[in-house]
């Protein structure tokens, strides 16, 4: 957001008036007037998400469904992912591309059978649900859900807290999901999430996510999380935040993505090939070392001087050699991480690299990532 947005400005989520009673403190965010902490504050709102149950407010995020006999192969025309073997019932990360393979948003779809439904970014949902209208539209219907608001319940008690109000939900196992009632809403719930924990995302009619919230929250295992948490969760788990570790200027190659390009959509696949910027991607995939000047790396800092976003990277003679992209003081390791961009030649692990700050050089080694281990229930 701008420095001149104001408050009038801002859209607020359905869970709004919740947020206030509850003490938030409330910022601009993707166009909404969002909670980035309540009063317990970041570092205690983190600590129990990794040990109990956070609740998040994520109802800027885009919702949309992909509706017709062609809609699995027309949405595959736009990723460099496998949509059209994803059996019902599953979720898959997917990757949206510009024509020069760089990445236009992340998001998550599910296969549930009568549609594809598809969630995206809400800094980006207005130009992706246009994108994909755009490039599809006469292919599938392109339904935009604005009706629907998003919750996050995570970490390893959060199971115990919905299964409680929604037998049947600890069936469930990481990316599948699944039609629920909880309590008087009608849900649709998927396992996963955005923490590296254990947990579910809940679409909800935005008329019943204020009763749902409630609910959830009068669980013993939850507590209600803003974004600032919500950002140092993801950096520990090692996952990207759109418009910081990915964005038009990144390859899913530079950013370490190969995992989520399926063998059938690469060189000698059934359906290599064929998305935007597939040249380009699959000659990256097929010769890195020759093709990939610059890597995604996690980093950890040798002292204990956080290294924030957008801070430069040298290596030990003083020269350039990259930037930070996401950088804080992770809670549970009680450890400055961040994780950037370095020349091909310095992305080992292990590599000893300077973050410039305020200054002066701040040791940094390239550490593997996640940095807190991912507790996913995969069955």
């Amino acid at each position: 957001m701008s420095s001149s947005t104001t408050s009038s400005d801002l859209l607020l989520t359905p869970l709004h008036a919740l947020h206030l009673e509850l003490g938030a403190r409330m910022v601009p965010f993707a166009g909404y007037s969002m909670p980035v902490q309540y009063p317990a504050g970041l570092m205690a709102e983190h600590l129990h998400t990794r040990s109990a149950a956070g609740l998040f407010d994520v109802s800027h995020m885009g919702q949309l469904r992909l509706e017709g006999p062609d809609a699995a192969a027309a949405f595959e025309s736009l990723m460099p992912v496998d949509v059209i073997d994803l059996a019902v019932g599953k979720q898959r990360y997917g990757l949206l591309l510009d024509d020069h393979g760089g990445i236009l948003d992340d998001l998550m779809f599910f296969n549930r059978g009568t549609d594809i439904f598809v969630v995206v970014n809400g800094a980006c949902k207005v130009a992706d649900i246009a994108h994909i209208q755009a490039r599809i539209g006469t292919r599938c219907q392109v339904i935009p859900m604005p009706e629907m608001a998003l919750l996050a319940l995570q970490g390893p008690q959060a199971v115990t807290a919905l299964a409680r109000l929604a037998p049947g939900v600890e069936k469930l196992v990481f990316m599948t999901g699944g039609s629920f009632k909880v309590g008087a809403a009608d849900c649709f719930i998927t396992r996963s999430g955005y923490t590296g924990e254990d947990g579910f995302e809940i679409s909800v009619p935005a008329t019943q996510a204020d009763a749902l919230a409630r609910l959830l929250l009068a669980q013993p295992e939850v507590k209600p999380i803003g974004l600032g948490a919500r950002n140092s969760l993801r950096l520990e788990a090692g996952l990207c935040l759109y418009g910081a570790d990915i964005t038009t200027t990144t390859t899913p190659v530079e950013a370490g993505l190969n995992w989520a390009m399926q063998k059938v959509r690469r060189t000698g696949g059934a359906r290599e090939g064929g998305f935007p910027g597939a040249a380009k991607i699959l000659a990256q995939l097929a010769d890195p070392a020759g093709t990939v000047a610059r890597k995604r790396v996690g980093l950890v800092a040798l002292e204990r001087v956080p290294v924030r976003d957008h801070t430069v990277l040298q290596d030990l003679q003083g020269n350039t050699i990259g930037e930070v992209t996401s950088g804080l003081l992770g809670p549970s390791i009680d450890k400055p991480v961040a994780m950037g961009y370095v020349d091909a030649a310095h992305a080992a692990i292990g590599t000893r690299v300077n973050a410039i700050v305020r200054g002066k050089p701040v040791p940094m080694e390239v550490a593997p990532m996640p940095f807190v281990p991912n507790r996913y229930v995969r069955g």
